[in-house]
């Protein structure tokens, strides 16, 4: 396989009110374009802030478009079951127009169950309410008829192959397979009872091997991984923000009903599948995992080490500079990010 092209990933979850929590975002995803980059994901949540700060992707991802020029900009994720799938589909569209064709959607069943009821669903409803809502975007996506004779306007041009599907299971995996889309694996998942030692292959190999099984002749795979990576000039600093935050996050997946195992921070790291570090230990610890090789793609985000602004911006450099070439992964040519930064007037040097 060949190296994997490389994508940085925010929960939008910086330490700060809605409005600066978007400019630090926005800041984060530029930084990462200057680095080469390819690809910005963000997740979309609703209502609570401790999970994520953005409810609405795609009016993000257009500022984003205006304060970019090369990186591509995807959802990840759509909560589907919540959302009009012709609104959807109209506002995917547009944020792709606005974007150059920069724009992939990406979608997901969500998870977090007191964000159903205000929609008028219960998490029960999730699944049957993804596969409809599913059918009824992807056909307006292909121009298909979508009710009394109207099709989607503007036309989808070539988003409908620029589809992901996120998912836990082989099942989800088939789904995605099936219809020819992106897979989007998640940076850590609940372990079996019987096993909660195992390793994240363990559970996200089988995902990849229903989904390229399910894969159409011809379809190209398009797999990515993403990781929780936090890279750092010094361990130290590292470590004292994983103290914090990924004890925040155990007691979070606990408080959920999963078993997270161990209380020390080494025992969390391992627990939580993070990798975080100096560039070298960073490297060695992907290195070591498996998935990563059968990865199209690998997304690599802070949470749930969530450091502040300043450490995340250098992360990103770290990894991009140093972790990604000693893996073999290639960042996009950066002598092309720069002149896409040079040439916008948003890029400016005092606020870089």
């Amino acid at each position: 396989m060949t190296a994997p092209t490389l994508a940085f990933f925010t929960r939008l979850l910086d330490e700060a009110p809605p409005a600066q929590r978007y400019r630090l975002a926005t800041d984060q995803i530029r930084h990462a374009e200057r680095f080469g980059i390819e690809r910005a994901w963000v997740a979309q949540h609703h209502f609570h802030a401790s999970e994520g700060g953005l409810p609405s992707p795609f009016v993000f991802l257009a500022h984003a478009a205006a304060a970019t020029s090369e990186i591509r900009l995807g959802t990840g994720v759509v909560t589907l079951p919540l959302e009009d799938p012709v609104r959807v589909a109209e506002d995917a569209v547009v944020a792709d127009l606005l974007s150059g064709g920069r724009l992939d959607l990406g979608l997901g069943s969500g998870g977090t169950p007191a964000s159903f009821p205000p929609f008028g669903l219960t998490v029960a409803d999730k699944t049957v309410a993804y596969e409809a809502k599913l059918q009824t975007l992807l056909a307006a996506l292909e121009g298909r008829e979508i009710g009394a004779g109207n099709t989607l306007y503007p036309d989808a041009g070539t988003l409908a192959q620029r589809v992901w599907q996120a998912t836990f299971s082989a099942s989800g995996g088939t789904r995605a397979g099936v219809h020819g889309h992106g897979l989007l694996l998640s940076r850590t998942q609940p372990r079996p009872a019987d096993d909660l030692h195992a390793s994240l292959a363990a559970i996200q190999d089988p995902i990849i091997d229903a989904y390229l099984e399910a894969l159409p002749a011809g379809a190209p795979p398009r797999v990515t991984a993403s990781r929780t990576v936090f890279v750092a000039d010094d361990r130290a600093d590292a470590l004292r923000f994983a103290e914090v935050g990924l004890r925040r996050a155990a007691d979070g997946f606990r408080r959920g009903g999963q078993t997270i195992p161990g209380d020390t921070i080494d025992e969390l790291i391992v627990a939580l599948d993070t990798h975080l570090g100096t560039p070298e230990e960073v490297a060695e610890s992907l290195a070591a995992d498996a998935t990563l090789a059968r990865a199209d793609e690998v997304a690599f985000q802070v949470h749930s080490v969530d450091a502040p602004h300043e450490f995340v911006l250098r992360s990103i450099e770290l990894f991009a500079t140093e972790v990604a070439p000693s893996l073999g992964w290639a960042t996009r040519d950066r002598s092309l990010a720069a002149a896409g930064a040079a040439s916008d007037p948003s890029l400016r040097k005092d606020d870089a």
